[in-house]
């Protein structure tokens, strides 16, 4: 990445007024957010990019439309998917939210054991409790954190193989489910470094500017635009 691009410049970002655009006239009053680290936001500061975290971003931009939404964020690093399941989704549909983010699976990703059935219950799970409430959805297929400098060469091709695999699942949850999926996996930048957090596990704030873009662009296709 050029050292003077910023996400003003950045040809992945969004530019001015253009969420506004975007999510103009949109329904939603309540969002609540599931789910790891990326729920919670871990990003790493990148130079020419505000330090606001992915879910906050997104928050932020459906305010913009209407201040009165109330936002609910239950992310909590360090989370597989049973674990995000059994301590937030109660809080989550107590909440009564009419949009929910749910991303998760990365933690059990990262483990050789991985078993993606396992998370696809739990998603499932998840998913169809939400959406029974009345919420609309919205899933993940991340980036494919493998790409990052800091993680080792000998584990990038299985972590790798691994991240790709909860992709692919995830993506299929949503198609049966129904559910408004914001595909980041195969992105053109996945591999650019500058995506990544120097921990070989997260984000920087570049990428939580690129994902919030690709978000906001799934949440426009559900709105009744001319």
């Amino acid at each position: 990445m050029p050292s003077t691009l910023t996400e003003a410049t950045d040809p992945w970002c969004l530019r001015p007024g253009e969420a506004a655009e975007l999510l103009r006239g949109h329904p939603w009053r309540r969002f609540a957010v599931l789910g790891d680290s990326v729920a919670e936001g871990l990003c790493e500061p990148a130079d020419g990019y505000p330090d606001l975290q992915w879910a906050d971003r997104i928050a932020a931009e459906l305010r913009a439309i209407r201040p009165e939404l109330a936002y609910l964020n239950l992310g909590r690093r360090g989370l597989r998917a049973h674990e995000v399941r059994a301590t937030q989704l109660a809080d989550a549909l107590a909440f009564e939210p009419d949009l929910a983010l749910v991303v998760c699976g990365g933690n059990d990703a990262f483990r050789s054991a991985y078993d993606p059935d396992a998370v696809d219950a739990e998603l499932t799970a998840m998913i169809t409790a939400l959406r029974e409430a009345g919420a609309d959805v919205i899933t993940v297929g991340m980036f494919d954190v493998s790409h990052s400098p800091a993680v080792p060469d000998a584990l990038r091709a299985g972590l790798g193989e691994r991240m790709r695999r909860l992709s692919r699942h995830t993506r299929g949850v949503a198609e049966r489910l129904g559910t408004l999926h914001v595909h980041l996996t195969d992105h053109p930048l996945v591999a650019d470094p500058s995506l990544y957090s120097s921990d070989g596990r997260h984000g920087s704030a570049r990428s939580d500017a690129v994902a919030t873009a690709e978000t906001l662009k799934v949440l426009s296709t559900h709105l009744p635009h001319p």
